[in-house]
């Protein structure tokens, strides 16, 4: 690291200070790639006008969390921004055409859509559907068994994310022919054959092992998945509608359940987000999560026990971004602030920095609002399953995301800026394909072909 734009503070535990305020645009590109943020030079601008309004410069710990925060993974820059085409400006796909389909047609069977970690739609007068698809297509170019795995034990966590009970799996996936000519493979690329039996292999491994089975799906194999593969993953949970909740509030305690945190996953949302290269395996494999659906059955068990006995007053799972994207969006989505203690989230080894225990994507975790008087209570039915839940901090009413390690403030960042990145301009340009009429000779005795069809379609039929 530079040592003029990097400067460690004096803790007994590796802190930066990162010299924003002093950096060049060409230098705060560099901050950007040392740091593995994915943010541009207008996102870097932005951020350094914010930390020269507060007269100071970022922590790593501000600076991993903000970009985790905009990555196209977790904000969809692209769907939210602006587009140019054919002469009018598009201000946000999403909401001029994603969402305004649905609010158009206003169907009263959508009990809660594009809000939450899955949609949920009405079944009958007790009852709702969650449902999530997702892609894991980067992940599982880089690692075909894993990635194809965590794509699964996401989109159950995501089901879980709502209350709802995950019943049954789906998939999607596209792959090249599995007789690709090794020598045309792009340098870095692993071959169809090798993608396509560890992805296969990772979906039912995480599936099986929670009993829930895939029921459906679909497979295509097409040279023009040679360079990415498709993996989309998708869950199905069913609902006491009842039973939902979500009304999280200033006071209420952080609980993060599951599997302990590592550095696998880290900054996967940005390699999510980035283009794949023939250096992915060497610089994105840490970003691959590692699956456990043993301990994800664990958690399961214990997530439904304390919806039913209605202990909680909201959820979320901790998938792309970690901590960082879990508190960040329940604080926002609930016009709270939030103090963390990261010393307090169980590591699975010791030595790392706060800005990896925060960004973190270890798999199998969940975070859950409880209200003081239901803590105990919760705890215990998570230690009744052997799942191991923390306390790691509290919502709070100031609408600021405050952050300690070791009883040092490592970060603090205004909810408001946190989720209002530079809005994107990107130009789309539109080129219809243009097809040559195809060209074959004329038989020259058309009454002699027509015959020969004739023969071919009664010999098939007498076959059957």
């Amino acid at each position: 690291m530079t040592a003029r734009l990097f400067i460690r503070r004096k803790t007994s535990f590796p802190l930066f200070e990162v010299n924003l305020l002093e950096a060049t645009d060409e230098q705060l590109l560099e901050i950007s790639r040392e740091m593995g943020l994915g943010l541009n030079v207008q996102e870097m601008t932005a951020v350094r006008e914010y930390f020269r309004s507060r007269g100071r410069n970022p922590t790593d710990v501000e600076l991993q969390t903000i970009g985790q925060t905009w990555s196209e993974h977790c904000f969809h820059k692209t769907f939210k921004g602006k587009i140019k085409f054919n002469g009018k400006t598009i201000d946000s796909l999403f909401k001029t055409y994603i969402r305004k389909a649905t609010a158009e047609i206003n169907p009263n069977w959508c009990f809660s859509v594009f809000e939450d970690n899955a949609g949920i739609v009405e079944f009958d007068e007790k009852y709702g559907i969650a449902i999530k698809v997702e892609t894991h297509n980067h992940p599982s170019a880089v690692e075909p068994f894993g990635g194809a795995a965590t794509g699964v034990g996401g989109v159950i966590r995501d089901v879980l994310g709502v209350w709802a009970d995950p019943v049954a799996c789906t998939d999607v996936l596209g792959f090249g022919p599995l007789n690709y000519d090794y020598e045309k493979l792009p340098s870095g690329v692993k071959h169809p054959k090798y993608v396509y039996m560890g992805v296969v292999a990772g979906i039912g491994s995480y599936g099986n092992n929670m009993g829930i089975p895939t029921v459906n799906g679909a497979i295509y194999f097409d040279e023009s998945y040679v360079g990415n593969v498709v993996v989309y993953c998708g869950c199905v949970g069913l609902l006491p509608l009842e039973k939902f909740r979500r009304n999280a509030k200033p006071g209420d305690i952080i609980v993060l359940a599951g599997g302990k945190t590592g550095r696998d996953g880290i900054h996967g949302v940005t390699f999510a987000s980035a283009e794949l290269t023939e250096k992915s395996e060497e610089v994105s494999r840490p970003a691959v999560q590692i699956a456990n659906p043993i301990e994800e059955e664990k958690l399961k068990r214990g997530i439904i026990k304390i919806r039913d006995l209605e202990l909680a007053s909201a959820i979320t799972d901790l998938g792309g971004g970690g901590l960082s994207s879990a508190v960040g969006e329940t604080a926002k989505r609930f016009n709270c602030g939030a103090v963390v203690e990261l010393e307090k989230v169980p590591l699975k080894y010791p030595g790392l920095a706060p800005w990896e225990i925060y960004i973190s994507e270890s798999q199998e975790r969940m975070l859950l609002s409880v209200p003081p008087e239901n803590l105990k209570r919760v705890l215990e039915i998570f230690e009744g399953e052997d799942v191991e839940a923390t306390v790691i901090g509290r919502y709070t009413d100031d609408k600021i995301l405050i952050i300690y390690y070791q009883g040092e403030k490592v970060a603090e960042l205004e909810i408001s800026f946190l989720f209002k990145p530079p809005k994107t301009l990107k130009i789309a340009k539109y080129k219809p394909a243009e097809f040559e009429e195809p060209s074959f000779p004329e038989p020259s005795d058309l009454t002699e072909t027509l015959l020969k069809l004739m023969a071919s379609s009664i010999a098939e039929a007498a076959i059957q």
